[in-house]
């Protein structure tokens, strides 16, 4: 099952539907230009990935077969999941499947050439959530390093509570691939199993087309999905980061549905 989630207007400020506030939009991509004061990591060339993700030519065969064409991804199927879209203004910019109790948001970025940044995105979002009074722990898990982190949210009676998600990245050939777990998946590591092997086995489709580093990479809908009517979720009124990952995946909003 799909759904369809209204997101900021512009497509560089896309993360997902609900952001947490990160590095903004507008921050200098050139190490260059970045303030030398604030402790940074280097942009060290991307890891191997031997189990995933995958770019679309280490795929052999046809990499559609068994995924979800989304265009700039190819999400594994998976029997009993429910495939959200989120947009910014009229781009597709992430995909979020959520399973049973639990939920992995996808976005794809474009990258340098010769450089990882997942270490510096880690860096951006903890600063971002920790400026809110969350809770960051950035620990080598199933997927590499990866921000284990206690997000302030509202509580219906006006207190303020905390959510647990998972902030993953894997650096690939001039793209960027993260994924923010919520959840049990998120509350149980141990429990998001087949979450991961979704991650691992997603492919990304960058293009030859210029791109600037960090900017998402556009989706599109399945050639056959069905758009199921619903109310429109918004987020007009805030702010976001580009890295920074939907704290709501698990809202229900406007669905496009496929059975798989």
């Amino acid at each position: 099952m799909f759904g369809r989630r209204k997101k900021n207007d512009s497509v560089k400020d896309g993360g997902a539907a609900e952001q947490v506030d990160g590095v903004r939009a507008d921050e200098p991509d050139d190490a260059d230009e970045l303030d030398t004061a604030k402790p940074r990591r280097l942009n060290l060339p991307p890891a191997p990935r031997p189990d995933g993700p995958w770019d679309v030519d280490e795929v052999p065969g046809n990499p559609a077969d068994g995924r979800v064409d989304l265009g700039g991804i190819l999400v594994p199927g998976v029997e009993g999941m429910e495939l959200r879209v989120e947009v910014a203004g009229d781009a597709i910019v992430a995909a979020t499947v959520v399973l049973g109790d639990s939920a992995v948001q996808l976005q794809a970025f474009a990258a340098p050439k010769k450089e990882g940044i997942w270490g510096e995105v880690r860096d951006e979002i903890a600063s971002g959530i920790t400026q809110q009074g969350g809770i960051i722990d950035e620990v080598e898990g199933p997927l590499g390093w990866e921000l284990r982190a206690q997000v302030p949210v509202p509580l219906p009676d006006g207190q303020t509570g905390a959510q647990l998600v998972r902030f993953v990245g894997v650096d690939g050939p001039r793209w960027f691939l993260r994924g923010v777990i919520s959840g049990q998946g998120a509350v149980r590591p141990e429990s998001a199993g087949v979450l991961e092997q979704i991650f691992r086995e997603t492919v990304v489709l960058r293009g030859d087309g210029p791109m600037a580093p960090r900017d998402p990479i556009v989706l599109k809908l399945p050639n056959d999905a069905q758009m199921v009517p619903d109310g429109v979720q918004t987020a007009e009124d805030q702010e976001s980061s580009r890295f920074s990952g939907g704290m709501g995946q698990l809202e229900r909003g406007p669905e496009i549905t496929e059975v798989r």
